[in-house]
């Protein structure tokens, strides 16, 4: 089983007498709100699959990782993970104490050691993690709408957090390893996804299932934008493709309960260092991976993979070209494998699946299988939309 990033798996998670005694001090201690968003990240801290982070991170690391995408102690780490707060909040706050975190109903699920307060640039973070300070960029502007203030320390788990969309398919990095382990299988294979999968997934998933014993279909199910398809209905179009286009013992379905940031090339590592962290060795890096909009080029979440050792990521990024379905070859291919114009190719897209249901146009065959057309058909119909 290939080791967690870092060489440790992270487990924050206080159980038993800690727990209780814990959860006892709690209620006397400060209490800092949580949204949904760092509440999800307070989760994935404690359960390992942000591992080696152990709490949010404070000035040193925040700073190192902005510069140069790695944690002070040289590990690869592309993304800050960071705990904002309100200006009055982090007044009463000193470094050293330990503060509670709660949602906004009050709820404490965790305790910080408070390790560092700092103030954040807002442009200096915009420009180095997403390559632009251009607001309508939805990673930009959601960082622009937090305070400037920012409380790093280490963390504890009182309790979990719920995750809403299909919870009975949220593992722990503990459990996918358990689940591989229990299959057999040494190479696994990571799809990262937060739309639908159509044809061009399913051959990517296909071509990299050749190389592996498995395949893990890894669909995003924290905070995306408005307009994406629902992780519920998401959920259901994977269902129906694996049940019926898959090797059943050779597919697991499990989902990533990480937010989605929109960050291109630096998200594309985080994402494979969190599958490193599930016990996937191999992830399928696609086209414009975690791209939003114009904002990144075709390949360079590919690119940039290159700038890092293979034992320094650890996981390797399988590099697939643009799919498409050719109707001269009656099949799905790349620019490497068919000789065809594109006068001949269909290219298909989230983005274009979206586009299609607004318009109400049907879903080509071409495009998806008929099983998740009707799915995303149903759930777009003007009938359905007026009663949810």
């Amino acid at each position: 089983m290939i080791s967690p990033h870092g060489g440790t798996l992270t487990d924050r998670i206080l159980t038993g007498g800690d727990q209780a005694d814990w959860q006892e001090r709690a209620r006397q201690l400060p209490i800092i709100e949580l949204d949904p968003f760092h509440l999800s990240e307070l989760d994935n801290i404690a359960s390992g699959l942000y591992s080696p982070l152990t709490g949010f991170m404070d000035e040193e690391s925040y700073n190192s990782v902005l510069e140069s995408m790695r944690l002070p102690g040289g590990i690869v780490w592309p993304i800050p993970i960071v705990l904002p707060v309100e200006g009055a909040i982090a007044g009463a706050a000193r470094v050293g104490d330990t503060v509670a975190l709660a949602d906004e109903k009050g709820t404490v699920y965790g305790i910080m050691h408070v390790g560092s307060l700092f103030t954040r640039d807002r442009v200096r973070e915009a420009q180095a993690v997403y390559g632009t300070v251009d607001e309508a960029h939805p990673g930009v502007a959601r960082m622009y709408s937090e305070p400037t203030t920012l409380i790093g320390g280490e963390i504890h788990l009182l309790r979990r957090v719920h995750v809403s969309a299909a919870a009975e398919y949220h593992l722990d990095p503990l459990e996918t390893r358990q689940a591989f382990e229990e299959r057999g299988w040494k190479t696994i294979v990571a799809f990262q996804t937060r739309n639908p999968i159509h044809r061009a997934h399913e051959y990517l998933q296909k071509c990299a299932l050749e190389m592996v014993d498995g395949l893990l279909i890894n669909p995003l199910v924290g905070e995306t934008k408005e307009g994406d398809i629902p992780a519920s209905v998401r959920m259901d179009c994977y269902h129906a493709v694996i049940d019926n286009y898959f090797p059943a013992d050779r597919v697991m379905l499990a989902t990533f309960p990480a937010p989605m940031r929109y960050a291109g090339p630096r998200e594309a590592v985080f994402h494979a260092i969190c599958r490193k962290n599930y016990g996937c060795t191999h992830i399928i890096i696609g086209r414009d991976h975690a791209g939003v909009g114009k904002y990144y080029g075709t390949y360079e979440a590919q690119e940039i993979f290159d700038e890092f050792t293979v034992d320094e990521i650890g996981i390797v990024p399988l590099k697939f070209e643009h799919a498409f379905y050719c109707k001269k070859c009656g099949q799905m291919g790349t620019s490497k494998t068919c000789p065809h114009g594109n006068e001949d190719h269909v290219f298909l897209s989230g983005t274009k699946v979206r586009e299609l249901l607004r318009e109400g146009t049907p879903i080509p065959a071409e495009f998806t299988r008929p099983e998740v057309a009707t799915i995303l058909q149903e759930w777009s119909s003007p009938s359905r939309q007026r009663t949810t």
